[in-house]
C-alpha cells in the first residue's frame, strides 16, 4: 500500500535533506485535511493525499516513520490576493496547478513561468523492517 504524503517547500528548503525514489527517509508524518490542498493541488489531486511531512515542532505522540520513496511530482502554482479580500495575503489559485515529475527533491525547484514552487507530493510505502546497518534518511 502507497501513502501520498505532501512537503512543503519551506520545509525541505529550511532543514530537509535531498531524496529520490528508492531512497529511504524517516519522516514525522501529520494527517491532514485534503480542502486544505485543493488550491494548491486541484481537488482531485487533495482527495489523495494521506499525510503531510513535519520538520519542525515534533509533535507529541508522532514518532517517525521510515518510508521508501516511490516518486516524486513537484507542485507550482499562481499566488494571488482573492477577489475581495481586505487582508491582501496571497493564496494558491485554484485552476493554475503544474504538476512536474521529477527524480530527486531538494526544496529548489526550476523556476516556471506565471507559477511558482509550493511543495512536493511524494508517493512512498512504509518500510516496517529495516535491513541490519541500513540508516534512514530524512528528517
Amino acid at each position: 500500500m502507497t501513502l501520498t504524503i505532501w512537503i512543503d517547500d519551506w520545509q525541505m528548503q529550511c532543514c530537509g535533506e535531498s531524496f529520490a525514489p528508492g531512497d529511504v527517509a524517516s519522516w514525522t508524518l501529520l494527517e491532514v485535511d485534503p480542502e486544505d490542498y485543493a488550491d494548491v493541488v486541484g481537488s482531485e489531486r487533495a482527495d489523495e493525499i494521506d499525510f503531510r511531512e513535519e520538520h519542525h515542532g515534533q509533535e507529541d505522540g508522532h514518532a517517525p516513520t521510515s518510508v521508501e520513496v516511490v516518486s516524486i511530482i513537484e507542485v507550482h502554482c499562481r499566488y494571488g490576493v482573492p477577489a475581495g479580500a481586505t487582508d491582501k495575503v496571497n493564496h494558491p489559485v485554484p485552476g493554475t496547478t503544474v504538476l512536474v515529475p521529477v527524480e530527486v527533491a531538494d526544496g529548489w525547484a526550476k523556476a516556471r513561468p506565471d507559477v511558482s514552487f509550493a511543495g512536493y507530493l511524494v508517493t512512498a510505502r512504509r518500510v516496517t523492517d529495516l535491513p541490519e546497518g541500513a540508516a534512514a534518511r530524512g528528517q
